[in-house]
């Protein structure tokens, strides 16, 4: 397997890894009442998803250039990276259990120290890193008995299901497009990522956050029972899961209409 296909599923894995852990911390900023150190704690591991996406895009170009170099068509390859971030994806869903435990007590040691570099510094131990590894909590069916899931819009859930589906493939749709289109065009065609990226971003942002950040505010505020930020956790994460997979379906027509606007 190309070194540059396996860089790029491993950092697929990792960006969609942190994305699912970011959906639970809404769960430990309501149990705790803690948000902003919540918040402020979870910024350090946007920063990891950041700093991945950023070579992402480097090595997606690397990849695909060099399937039309040899003017094989790169779509197997695309198909396993979207793969990469179901299975990132999955392993949030596994790890989200642990992940709360030791975020917990985090944002309690972040309280009293109040310097997050001097907390990883601590969590790097031995004697941490062998506690944190202890505490591993499997997902078991009673977290998820008797949640309130009518209580959830389903419309945004679907919403929040396309744009991530958007979101999996917008680069590697825009990429790919430069595949079925002449030279001259190849950069015009990957350079649509951008835009691509910028309106599921957009759309999240209008049409997703907000509802998922009222019922999160009510249940801070005691309007709502725990339970209904529990089970909007859970569907957010289902629906982001379903978004990977609807991105296999999507791929190769949005290159190709992508490839259509330089053709």
């Amino acid at each position: 397997m190309d070194i540059r296909l396996i860089e790029l599923t491993a950092l697929t894995m990792i960006i969609h890894f942190v994305d699912t852990l970011a959906y639970s911390v809404r769960l430990n900023s309501v149990k705790s009442g803690k948000f902003a150190l919540s918040i402020s704690l979870f910024n350090i591991f946007v920063l990891l998803s950041r700093t991945a996406n950023m070579f992402q895009a480097p090595l997606i170009g690397g990849l695909i250039g060099f399937k039309i170099l040899h003017h094989d068509d790169p779509l197997n390859d695309i198909r396993l990276v979207i793969l990469a971030s179901s299975l990132g994806t999955l392993l949030g869903i596994v790890l989200i259990p642990t992940f709360l435990k030791v975020f917990s007590k985090a944002v309690d040691r972040l309280e009293v120290k109040g310097s997050i570099p001097s907390i990883v510094v601590e969590a790097l131990s031995v004697h941490n890193i062998k506690r944190m590894v202890k505490t591993t909590t499997k997902p078991r069916k009673s977290m998820l008995a008797r949640l309130r899931y009518r209580e959830i819009p389903k419309r945004f859930l679907l919403l929040n299901t396309l744009i991530t589906a958007i979101y999996t493939i917008g680069v590697l749709s825009a990429y790919y497009a430069a595949f079925f289109v002449s030279e001259e065009h190849r950069l015009a065609a990957s350079a649509s990522s951008g835009m691509i990226n910028g309106v599921a971003t957009i759309l999240l942002t209008i049409l997703v956050d907000p509802q998922s950040a009222i019922i999160t505010d009510q249940a801070l505020r005691g309007k709502r029972p725990y339970g209904d930020v529990k089970a909007l956790v859970v569907m957010l994460i289902l629906s982001k899961f379903l978004g990977t997979l609807l991105g296999q379906a999507f791929i190769l027509p949005a290159a190709k209409m992508i490839a259509s606007f330089y053709q």
